[in-house]
């Protein structure tokens, strides 16, 4: 039987991975970890919790001894935004973080889950379909832990064997956890304003092009990926996941066949539109559908249309 740690389970991706997770596993199976706590002790009060600072060696060693995890969801991170106000803080969390998460792995011999980003990638990247194996030369905090850990889960897994699987993410979007300081949350506030307001100023240009994934297919893209044939894993870790591809104003207008008086103004922030501008404008996923069989289930269409539904739901 599966015994998993999540690490960062109470933020975006975490909130729904672990009722994923425990739905799948069963609620005891998996453990809910992070730095702070909610009333409830949980992500969804279902099952285990465990306050836990992933830059404490011990602390992790000690949870994945008294639970006997074999596999680790290591989410625990500072977003792109928050990682250019917070460099060092960044590199402490991001890096010093996951370093000692492998560490236990490597002696417990646990599976390792480790989500980079399209932050992994630099103004000199190819900018549209940009490969699976092409330069990685960011120029963020944010970026440089990618890289690196995309880097160290090669090394622990050619090294010392640990079953190291990851994706480079592309902007998410939930309507469960709000943003977490991310270069992409536009795309996330955009629906809370057009619930609320019906306008919202957009803080990249209108014409800033990325991709972007709808959390049901985040959350599917990491389970599929650690159950998958490992016979079958040329690369392991690091693979580009896509879903949608859109603007602000592509976003926009595809709100507004839902909402018609909603309005779209621009306020662009320097430091996050100079982030967008180092990603590509978009990936190619090919190596991620040839080696485990992945493909989305949203596109912009059905993702703006669950999104908005329940959005309304949760604001009442």
């Amino acid at each position: 039987m599966q015994r998993i740690l999540i690490t960062g389970a109470l933020g975006q991706i975490g909130s729904e991975l672990v009722v994923a997770l425990r739905e799948r596993y069963g609620c005891d199976a998996v453990v809910a970890s992070d730095i702070r706590m909610t009333p409830a002790r949980d992500a969804d009060g279902t099952g285990p919790f465990e306050l836990l600072d992933c830059t404490d060696f011990r602390q992790i060693q000690e949870t994945v001894r008294r639970y006997d995890i074999d596999t680790i969801y290591h989410l625990a991170a500072l977003l792109s935004a928050v990682a250019e106000e917070k460099p060092r803080v960044a590199w402490d969390v991001n890096m010093g973080g996951f370093y000692k998460v492998l560490e236990v792995a490597r002696e417990s011999k646990c599976a390792v889950f480790h989500p980079s980003s399209i932050g992994a990638f630099g103004p000199s990247t190819p900018r549209d379909g940009t490969p699976q194996d092409t330069i990685q030369r960011p120029t963020t905090m944010y970026g440089v832990t990618k890289v690196a850990g995309e880097l160290l889960c090669d090394y622990y897994y050619t090294r010392f064997g640990v079953d190291t699987r990851g994706v480079r993410y592309p902007g998410l979007i939930s309507y469960v956890a709000p943003p977490g300081g991310g270069t992409t949350d536009y795309a996330v506030e955009i629906f809370y304003e057009a619930i609320r307001n019906q306008r919202y100023s957009c803080f990249l240009e209108a014409d800033t092009c990325l991709d972007m994934m709808y959390m049901p297919d985040a959350i599917k893209a990491a389970i599929d990926l650690m159950e998958a044939d490992a016979s079958r894993l040329v690369h392991r870790n690091a693979f580009n996941v896509a879903a949608a591809n859109f603007t602000p104003e592509t976003l926009a207008a595809e709100i507004r066949k839902h909402i018609p008086e909603f309005v779209i103004k621009y306020n662009v922030d320097p430091v996050r539109q100079a982030i967008a501008d180092s990603w590509p404008a978009s990936i190619d996923d090919s190596t991620a559908r040839e080696e485990w069989d992945w493909a989305p289930s949203y596109d912009l269409e059905t993702m703006t249309t669950d999104m908005l539904e329940n959005l309304r739901k949760k604001l009442g």
